[in-house]
């Protein structure tokens, strides 16, 4: 397999092993590879346990009048400027 990089994506990469963060570049690779998937995995299980809890409050009779459209927007973070 070939991976082709932008010159900014191989410094980082340089650095870190530079810097004895990692032996070579296969290695921050995988590293980084299984982070995603970690991460994937986390936000995955948080949506599952989000629906879980909607369906427990849909099961007692609780629903909200506010639209999907709302609530998105009352959780989206506060921009800074």
């Amino acid at each position: 397999m070939e991976i082709i990089l932008s010159s900014e994506l191989e410094k980082i990469i340089e650095y870190k092993i530079i810097s004895g963060g990692y032996q070579n570049a296969s290695e921050f690779i995988r590293e980084a590879i299984l982070r995603t998937v970690e991460h994937d995995q986390m936000k995955l299980s948080k949506l599952n346990e989000a629906v879980s809890i909607g369906i427990e409050q849909a099961e007692r009779g609780e629903f909200s009048k506010r639209s999907v459209r709302d609530i998105i927007k009352d959780n989206e973070p506060v921009k800074q400027s």
